[in-house]
């Protein structure tokens, strides 16, 4: 269940707990998002024709030690520019990357290595066997997550009163998050979710996440006036 843009839209709902800090909340949206990012490995690995290239996913960007380096390398960039929103944004992003790991932990069906490299996998749901069906949506559903996830940033710009210039994009890319949805989700039942058309897929799905993270930092004002 929980796409990347289910965990941006975990982050931006966890406001409410969160003190108000600048920059903080930008680095916790990111950091929600930051973790699928070793999906660009899982590609390389399967263009590069390497052995169990799905073995890299959930590993070094699910780490409770990359936390611990996310969080002091913003630390350090804080001291050496002298601005204290680096510091927050590295406490977010650390955050933000446990939260991600959690909400993995609890509503995904594989493990996560939360002591990579040395191990340490965790999988509560090792008893559960994914039909094929469900998988297709959990899939396909990354769009439709991104497609909410990009509603939303539209509607807080809208009540707040930011980013004017970048509603309409955001907008625009929710309706193509929903067309590819929709898409993809009836190639895979129709024609099965392998070969070109899931290639086709994955090559969007990655695409789509690196400017679900554009577009966030781009409207750091609106996430920044929640």
């Amino acid at each position: 269940m929980p796409q990347a843009g289910f965990h941006a839209i975990v982050g931006i709902a966890s406001r409410r707990w969160m003190p108000k800090r600048e920059w903080l909340l930008l680095g916790l949206v990111l950091g929600n998002m930051f973790p699928d990012l070793d999906n660009l490995l899982v590609a390389y690995a399967s263009l590069a024709r390497l052995p169990n290239p799905e073995g890299y996913h959930r590993t070094f960007t699910h780490s409770l030690f990359t936390i611990v380096f996310m969080v002091l390398l913003f630390h350090v960039i804080a001291a050496l520019t002298k601005k204290e929103k680096w510091k927050n944004f590295g406490i977010g992003f650390g955050a933000g990357i446990l939260m991600h790991i959690l909400v993995d932990l609890v509503l995904w069906f594989n493990g996560v290595e939360l002591l990579w490299p040395f191990g340490g996998e965790v999988n509560f749901w090792s008893w559960f066997i994914t039909p094929g069906w469900l998988k297709i949506l959990l899939d396909t559903g990354e769009f439709l997550a991104f497609g909410f996830y990009f509603l939303l940033l539209d509607s807080l710009a809208m009540r707040y009163s930011t980013d004017a210039n970048l509603r309409g994009p955001s907008k625009t890319w929710a309706y193509i998050e929903f067309a590819l949805f929709a898409l993809f989700t009836a190639l895979f039942f129709l024609i099965g979710a392998k070969g070109l058309q899931y290639q086709a897929f994955g090559g969007l799905y990655l695409l789509l996440l690196v400017v679900a993270m554009v577009i966030t930092t781009r409207m750091k004002a609106t996430i920044e006036s929640i």
